[in-house]
């Protein structure tokens, strides 16, 4: 095998891996007015090489009997390569293992709309065939420094969250300043829009159900064809009331011998 395919190789087992696709699911884009709060939780920072990813490959919570076992937006875990999230109860003396997150099913959104400087809330979960379970960590935006998790709550029969602290939840900011139509662009473009689907409907209306073929098939043709001269009056009308009366028609006096 040549150096060109290995390489090519090497290439399409490092797309195919489940890995690779948490950065991916790590990135979050958030639009408020001017400004695009862009997030990348797997982006490497001074201190964090790989973000705020677990460099043990797992965050752990452990609250009564109960053990919280999971890898921030997706990545491998104690539960395998698909598997983000896993809760252990103790149960008679052993541990009972579900699994409450899938990479796949892993999404991340803002945590704050009216403050998108808070962070981001990483919402995973997994269905099976007794319990629909998830797990939301809400992770704070903190420049100093990462922290926790230290608890977690139980919201449901499988449903349960905790909150940490690390600068990867920090949003950068792009401004995006002359971007975008405004208000009016957008209502000039949704007139358009539908001045076309009008049109169009009509015409597909009156060819094939009407039966009406070749230009008469416009409907309303002859409003259309009359209105470059309609406007044109109108717009002479409101010339002259701008004007007023002419010169020519400020009255004219002839001269009467008496």
């Amino acid at each position: 095998m040549g150096i060109e395919s290995r390489s090519l190789l090497l290439l399409l087992v490092f797309l195919l891996l489940p890995v690779n696709s948490v950065f991916g699911i790590c990135e979050h884009s958030f639009l408020d007015s001017d400004k695009l709060y862009n997030f990348t939780l797997a982006s490497p920072l001074p201190g964090f090489p790989h973000g705020v990813l677990s460099e043990d490959g797992f965050y752990t919570v452990a609250v009564n009997h109960t053990v919280l076992w999971f890898q921030d937006c997706g990545g491998p875990s104690r539960c395998g390569m698909e598997c983000s999230a896993l809760v252990a109860k103790s149960a008679g003396g052993y541990h009972a293992c579900t699994s409450i997150g899938q990479v796949s099913s892993t999404n991340v959104s803002i945590l704050d709309e009216l403050n998108p400087f808070k962070g981001v809330i990483v919402r995973m979960s997994s269905s099976g065939k007794e319990h629909n379970c998830s797990l939301s960590v809400s992770i704070l935006c903190d420049s100093t420094g990462a922290q926790g998790p230290d608890s977690m709550e139980k919201l449901g029969d499988c449903e349960y969250a905790t909150t940490l602290r690390h600068p990867s939840a920090c949003a950068t900011i792009i401004s995006v300043h002359g971007n975008g139509f405004g208000w009016f662009g957008t209502l000039l473009l949704d007139i358009v829009c539908l001045f076309g689907a009008y049109m169009l409907a009509g015409t597909v209306y009156r060819y094939f159900f009407l039966k009406v073929h070749g230009i008469e098939a416009i409907p309303n043709l002859d409003f259309w064809v009359s209105l470059p001269h309609r406007t044109q009056m109108y717009a002479s009308s409101l010339v002259r009331q701008f004007r007023g009366p002419s010169a020519s028609q400020g009255g004219s006096y002839s001269q009467v011998n008496f």
